[in-house]
């Protein structure tokens, strides 16, 4: 009888640590995804970098922090490390979005109007790509937490992970009303 419990408690600990296991790689993939998307970004980024300097020369510091932080983003190493560089890259993207509004030649310029709408294509699924991200971190950090797994959890080293949100900046400027122009 004892025997038995044993075995089935090993068992139990298996599957629990298997499971664990699948959520983390889960995790891991669902970032991959975010990996490719975020390369398309990077890629794109230039591109639009140089179309508006033709437009817009004086505003150089603008273009610096959002080529800067693409360079940050591009050698960032590590998920939590990333997670941060791509908000501040959100937020030098938003900087230029606003500095583009003073440019009505460019915004009807026909080079500038296919890079946005690439650059807007690539951030929806990157949206997509973070959203199942969240999730998976969710599934894995809920197993974490959750007892008894929290305890095959904690002897074999997961923990609750980052999630992949807006980062303060970006969520103060998500909470302000949009200019609207005519």
């Amino acid at each position: 009888m004892g025997a038995g419990i044993v075995v089935l408690l090993v068992i139990y600990c298996i599957s629990r640590y298997n499971a664990l296991v699948r959520l983390k790689n889960n995790r891991e993939n669902a970032f991959a995804n975010i990996d490719v998307q975020l390369q398309q970004r990077h890629d794109l980024i230039p591109q639009l970098v140089a179309t508006v300097k033709g437009y817009a020369a004086h505003e150089r510091e603008t273009l610096e922090r959002v080529t800067n932080a693409r360079n940050s983003a591009i050698s960032a190493r590590g998920i939590n490390e990333k997670i941060a560089a791509e908000n501040a890259l959100t937020s030098a993207l938003a900087g230029l979005k606003v500095t583009l509004e003073a440019y009505p030649d460019l915004k009807a310029n026909t080079n500038f109007l296919q890079l946005q709408e690439e650059i807007s294509d690539v951030e929806n699924k990157l949206s997509s790509a973070r959203r199942f991200f969240n999730s998976a971190t969710r599934e894995l950090n809920t197993a974490v937490e959750s007892f008894p797994s929290n305890i095959i959890a904690r002897m074999f080293g997961f923990h609750v992970e980052t999630m992949f949100d807006l980062g303060t900046t970006e969520r103060e400027e998500v909470k302000k009303a949009p200019t609207i122009q005519f």
